[in-house]
């Protein structure tokens, strides 16, 4: 196990479970990146402390009993960084809808924190677990 790696399986198991201690893994400086999120009407990326803290404040009150499961975690011959692939299941509580996703998370270490993040995800079934319509696409 690497930094990268132990930090990513960290992640996974807290950001939802027990935010409070996902929130000390995490840099001050901390980037998020989020690929696909505009097409939902949300930011592709996320910077800082704040920022990231106030993004998954709003996503924690949007579902219910979510769960990660199928987490496979992949270190890389740099100890600081890692991959996952990781499957998750929630319900939206403002449609009553079932999400399912399967992510891609890659994580960057710096100083024993999560310094960078990007995650990759399937916008069209959070779009439907959320009845929103996926911008930017065409009719």
């Amino acid at each position: 196990m690497t930094i990268g790696s132990d930090l990513l399986q960290r992640h996974i198991q807290t950001l939802v479970q027990d935010n409070a201690q996902w929130q000390t893994l995490i840099a001050d400086d901390l980037v998020w990146e989020l690929p696909y999120a505009p097409a939902l009407g949300h930011p592709a990326r996320l910077s800082g402390r704040e920022e990231v803290v106030r993004f998954v404040t709003w996503f924690l009150g949007a579902v219910e009993k979510f769960r990660f499961f199928d987490e496979r975690v992949y270190a890389f011959a740099d100890p600081e960084a890692a991959v996952a692939e990781v499957k998750a299941e929630a319900l939206i509580k403002p449609t009553r809808r079932v999400y399912r996703q399967d992510y891609v998370v890659f994580l960057r270490a710096a100083g024993g924190k999560i310094a960078f993040l990007r995650e990759y995800f399937d916008p069209t079934r959070a779009a439907k677990a959320m009845d929103t319509p996926i911008l930017g696409l065409e009719s």
